[in-house]
Parts: structure tokens; sequence; C-alpha cells
């Protein structure tokens, strides 16, 4: 892949429970299109919770998380600026318990300021809230139908054994 450096500022973000392969190719898209990347891990609420009692054995707790942020962060650094941060959102929730992304800008914008030249994600669903939450910034959706790597947490955490987990994790 051929790329060249369209922005100055990306931002990457998600629970990362856990990180896989489909995630370090979104993170090397945008390390190789921006200067500065912000990889953001969201941790904390209920939906942890209720994963971590699903899943007990695929299960990472926030250091284990962390650590996984970093080493992917430390891989690409030869491609971009990385900029890993931790946004605790476990006191932002909407009445029903589900994650309120508009209360989680403003933490955002504490690591990223008010500049922001693309956010990166897979998901065309997220685009009506980047547009509001980061007007400035272009959605740069990456690999949406999952052709790089046909892997999602959900899938991995539904995984029998752990060999077979650790085909797609970091």
């Amino acid at each position: 892949m051929e790329y060249t450096k369209r922005f100055r500022i990306g931002m990457y973000g998600g629970k990362f429970l856990p990180f896989h392969k489909g995630h370090d190719y979104c993170v090397r898209v945008a390390a190789h299109e921006c200067e500065t990347v912000y990889v953001l891990l969201f941790c904390g609420g209920p939906e942890e919770e209720t994963i971590r009692r699903q899943h007990p054995d695929s299960w990472l707790s926030i250091e284990e998380r962390t650590h996984q942020l970093h080493r992917i962060c430390d891989a690409n650094r030869h491609l971009a600026r990385i900029v890993p941060a931790l946004v605790d959102i476990s006191a932002l929730r909407l009445p029903d318990g589900s994650e309120d992304w508009d209360a989680e800008t403003p933490l955002v914008r504490l690591i990223l300021g008010n500049h922001l030249d693309a956010v990166y994600s897979s998901e065309q669903s997220y685009g009506p809230y980047f547009e509001r939450a980061y007007p400035e910034a272009v959605h740069r959706l990456v690999d949406v139908q999952r052709i790089h790597y046909p892997i999602s947490g959900t899938m991995i955490r539904d995984m029998a054994s752990e060999e077979d987990r650790a085909k797609w994790t970091i």
C-alpha cells in the first residue's frame, strides 16, 4: 500500500476488548496518512462488566489492554508520531446504562485539542456522531468490509480456545 501524509492529526479509538489485527491495521493506515495519530483506549462502565462476566476466559484487565495499546503504538512509531491515551468513561452513561458518546466528546477534546483532521474507524454507522463531535475532521473508513482482517472483538471473545484467539490478537 502506498500512502502520503494527507492529514496532520488523526484519531482512532475503541474499547479494544481485545486489541486485534484489524485494530492494528487501522492504526497503521492512520500512521501512514497522518503526521500524528492519537490512539484512545476507552475504558469503564457496565458494558465492560457484562463482557467480563460473559467471557471470563478471554477477559483483559485495563492493565493488559493498556499494555497492548502501548505495544501497538510502539510498533508503529516509525510511521508517525503516535500518542496513546486512556479515556475513562465509567461515569458517562445514559439512564439506560449505555455509552453516551456526546458526553465523551469533551474528554476526547481535552486530549486532542480543537484541531483534528481525520477520525478513523471501520464503522459507517459512526459517521453521524463524528460529524457532530468533530465537524472539522474527515471520517476515514478503513477496511469496512473486513477484507484485510475478517475479525471483530466479539468474534474473538466467542472463540472457544486461547489458541484460536491468539491467531487474531496482538
